[in-house]
Order: structure tokens, then C-alpha cells, then sequence
């Protein structure tokens, strides 16, 4: 396919843009000459050429209205049509960020029931909306957490890290000057207790546990764990990236976290990836509310305002109070779903990944074998072993059959690491056709391993060097 440049014709043109009625003026009067460019290069095409180029990129990407995207850990799920109709009135899309209070009450109320809703979800007494994607949910909540010991004046130094959690975990804690150390897992894939009592000391801030983990799997002991970094005085912080696998089943409040941080664009709708827009909440319990960004809503009798007022804050995370689109999004997600249908969702995300778990059993390792949650984290160890296919020659062979690979060589603690994510939007049909395809490529890894390590066959680019292409990566176009 030829870049955009190499289409170009001099002369041709997409737009006929009519002369101006404004008279003319000297650009480099009032700017600089050394900012200015007299010829940009850019190519000239007919309209016709212009569509249809970006038409037949568009075509070469996938997304999750195209096909299934088990991409584990990142929950890439159907995103229903509504919540783009929601997102997109005017109302919400035509109101300045900085509009005085008196004009966006609708959209303060809109913010304020998404805090009450969350709160109520997740069991904590506080929201906030700010952050904008959950690593920032993350920053923001340690941030608290920090300001917390600081104000009781206690020199807490270190925040521990399971070898289960997210990655962003330990970049999240090193940012505030934290030292992160690592806790180790039990053979079930929960966190090994004896480890944990032992590493907790009163130089432990706080523990970040993702749950469900990384491996898909929920905490069974999580009372005692909470138990363990109370005694000492810590926190627990919730890594609630995952929370699609526990909607309405059970809350972190109630089960002794201090501090959660979601993925709005993971648990409630729209999909994650792409760059973005995220949105990461942050919920607190009782002792980190005095430390939540600000402005902050509250109500003025008949009135929602903002409100800086908050003596122990950390301050403004982000600008506009986040992103508001994506929380209309998820607003409307939840309120159309309603409280049995968050639920439902939940039931079917777990029953997707058990499903694939129990289909794919026979033909991958598993190094955990007990019922996952969200989803499932198979080994390429035995094809590694018989035929010297590694799991990224399965996941570049996926490619050929029409789906995009799930994650690899993660979680860290499994060789290997195949992590599936089914999510709960798609159909028995559709987890079957892929489980499938999995099948068939196990089969292929035994009989014909060439294939796989030559895989993708059927894509425009043949495999790349990897090594080459991170290292040495040709993204810009140069004229001849």
C-alpha cells in the first residue's frame, strides 16, 4: 500500500477553498521568521484518493467492533452504541470546562451520582473522579497515602508489591518516593501469608494487591491479609483494574481496603487502549478522605459547586476534573445495566474465562489450576519443550486466523505466560471459533512448527525483527 505522500499529484487538490475576503496580513510582523515555514510538502490528492487511503487503513487495524480482542489484564470489550449517543449531546459536549457553576449544574449532578454510585458499587465513603487512566488512579492514591503518614508524622519508607500485581504497581510507589519491595506468592497464586507477616513492619506504608490478580485469581485470604498490614499500622491499597470480575458479588470496602483505584474505561464500557481517553476513580475509606484532590463537589443548598476548601488535600491531579466524556460513558453504562445487570455482567465474565480454561486445558499448561476469575493465564512451556514454539510464535499465528493475540509473557511469575481475557460481552459462538483456533495451533506447534515460527502468513507485513525494530524503529518518511 502506498503512503499518502506517494500518491500525491502536483495540481490536485480534495477541498476548493474560495479566496479570502480578509485582507492580508504580514505573519512575520507579529512572529518570529525562524517559526515560520515557507513550504510544507504536504501531498496533493483528489478527494476520491484521500477516502479511500484512509479507508484501507483503516480496514488494515482491528478493534473491538470488528472481532474478538482477548487481550488479558486490559479488558478490551464490546463498547454498546448508546454510550456514544449519551456521550455525544450537546449539553454534555458544548459546555465549556471553566462555564460558572450556575450554567453546568446538570453536569455537577452528573459527577456527584457517579461518586454516589461508585461509593456504593465498591463500598467506600469517597470518590474522586479526577485521575485519567488507572496508573494516574494509582499515583494519586499512594500520593494520599503518603500524605497520610505524614501527617501523623511516621517515616514510612516502603510499599509492598506482590509478584501478582499490575506493572504500573511499583512505577506508581517510586514515583512518591517510596522503595518498593516485592512479596512473594503461595503455589495456589494468593499471597504467601508468611511472607507477608514477615516483610510487614512499621516502615511498611502500604501493600498494593491486585484483586483478582494477574493471574485471574481472587484473594481467598484477603480478610487475613488485611488483618496483617493493619496490625502494624499500614494500608491497603486496591488495585481495582480487574473489578468487572466482582461487580455486585462483593465490595473492598468490606473487605478491609483503605484505598481503591478503578479503570472506568475497563469495568464500565468504553474499551481500553488506543491512547486513550482513560478515566482512573479513586474511592478512600474513612482515614484518607481529609486527602482527596481538589476542587471537590458539594452541595450549597439547592446548588452542586466546586470546593477547594480542604486543609489536608494533595491538591489538583488533573485538569477539568477528568475526563468527562469517558464518565458519561460509564454513567450511562451502569444506569442501563442497572444493579442486576452489573451482576450478570460479572457472572458472565467469570463464566467466559472458566469456559476457555477448561477447553484449552488438555493442549496448554496451567500453572494454577483452580477457578479463575476475569480470566485465565496458560504456559506455552509444553510447546516450548516439544517443538521449540515459543508463545509468541502462537500468539503471531493467531493473527492468521483472524484474531487479535491475547497478552504474553505476563504475569512475569509464569514462563511463557499466555493471558486470556474473554470479557463478558462475547457469545459461547465466539469463545468456541477461538478456543478452536487455539486448538488447531497446538496441533500445528507438534506437526508443523515452521509455520508457527514464520507466522503471521496472511498480513501485509511479513514477521519483523524485533530486536531491529525496537532498537531501530523507521517510522518517518523520507523524500526521494
Amino acid at each position: 500500500m502506498k503512503l499518502i505522500f506517494e500518491l500525491s499529484k502536483t495540481g490536485r487538490a480534495a477541498a476548493d477553498i474560495p479566496q479570502s475576503d480578509i485582507p492580508e496580513t504580514d505573519i512575520a510582523s507579529f512572529i518570529d521568521t525562524k517559526y515560520l515555514r515557507d513550504n510544507l510538502d504536504l501531498p496533493e490528492v483528489s478527494e476520491s484518493d484521500l477516502v479511500r487511503h484512509y479507508t484501507n487503513l483503516s480496514r488494515r487495524n482491528f478493534g473491538v467492533d470488528l472481532g474478538f480482542y482477548p487481550l488479558g489484564s486490559c479488558t478490551m470489550k464490546y463498547n454498546p452504541k448508546i454510550n456514544e449517543s449519551v456521550a455525544a449531546f450537546p449539553e454534555f459536549t458544548s459546555l465549556h470546562p471553566y462555564a460558572p457553576e450556575a450554567f453546568a449544574q446538570g453536569n455537577l449532578q452528573l459527577l456527584h451520582t457517579m461518586q454516589r454510585i461508585l461509593c456504593n458499587i465498591f463500598g467506600m465513603v469517597e470518590f474522586t473522579l479526577q485521575p485519567a487512566a488507572g496508573a494516574h488512579g494509582e499515583l494519586t492514591g499512594v500520593m494520599m497515602i503518603k500524605k497520610y503518614f505524614e501527617q501523623k508524622g511516621e517515616n514510612r519508607r516502603i510499599i509492598l508489591i506482590p509478584d501478582t500485581a499490575h506493572g504500573t504497581n511499583p512505577a506508581s510507589g517510586a514515583l512518591c518516593g517510596f522503595e518498593t519491595v516485592t512479596l512473594r506468592s503461595n503455589n495456589k497464586g494468593g499471597v504467601d501469608l508468611e511472607h507477608l507477616a514477615e516483610l510487614m513492619g512499621e516502615e511498611v506504608a502500604a501493600l498494593m494487591l491486585t484483586n483478582p490478580n494477574t493471574l485471574g485469581l481472587f484473594e481467598r485470604n484477603i480478610e487475613k491479609v488485611a488483618q496483617i498490614v493493619h496490625n502494624k499500622g499500614g494500608l491497603l491499597y486496591g488495585d481495582g483494574a480487574n473489578a468487572n470480575a466482582f461487580l455486585g458479588k462483593t465490595r473492598p470496602g468490606d473487605l478491609g481496603f483503605d484505598v481503591i483505584q478503578l479503570n472506568l474505561h475497563k469495568t464500565f464500557s468504553t474499551p481500553h487502549g488506543g491512547g486513550g481517553p482513560g478515566s482512573g476513580p479513586v474511592g478512600v475509606g474513612p482515614r484518607l478522605v481529609d486527602f482527596l484532590p481538589v476542587p471537590r463537589i458539594i452541595r450549597k443548598g439547592q446548588e452542586l459547586c466546586w470546593s477547594d476548601n480542604f486543609p489536608h488535600t494533595i491538591g489538583r491531579v488533573r485538569a477539568f476534573y477528568g475526563n468527562f466524556n469517558v464518565i458519561v460513558k460509564a454513567c450511562t453504562y451502569i444506569m442501563s445495566l442497572g444493579a442486576k445487570g452489573l451482576v450478570r455482567a460479572a457472572e458472565i465474565a467469570v463464566l467466559n474465562a472458566n469456559y476457555i480454561k477448561e477447553k484449552l486445558k488438555p493442549y496448554y499448561d496451567l500453572p494454577y489450576d483452580r477457578v479463575c476469575m476475569h480470566e485465565c493465564v496458560f504456559s506455552g512451556r509444553r510447546q516450548e519443550a516439544e517443538s521449540g514454539v515459543h508463545t509468541t510464535d502462537i500468539a503471531k499465528r493467531l493473527i492468521d486466523f483472524g484474531y487479535h493475540p491475547p497478552t504474553i509473557y505476563f504475569p512475569l511469575i509464569v514462563p511463557e505466560a499466555i493471558m486470556i481475557e474473554p470479557t463478558e460481552t462475547e457469545s459461547k459462538e465466539t469463545l468456541d471459533e477461538f478456543c478452536n483456533a487455539m486448538i488447531a495451533i497446538a496441533k500445528e506447534a507438534k506437526e508443523c512448527p515452521q509455520r508457527l515460527k514464520g507466522a503471521p502468513l496472511s498480513t501485509s507485513v511479513a514477521r519483523l525483527d524485533e530486536v531491529l525494530a525496537a532498537r531501530k524503529p523507521d517510522v518517518v518518511w523520507k523524500k526521494a
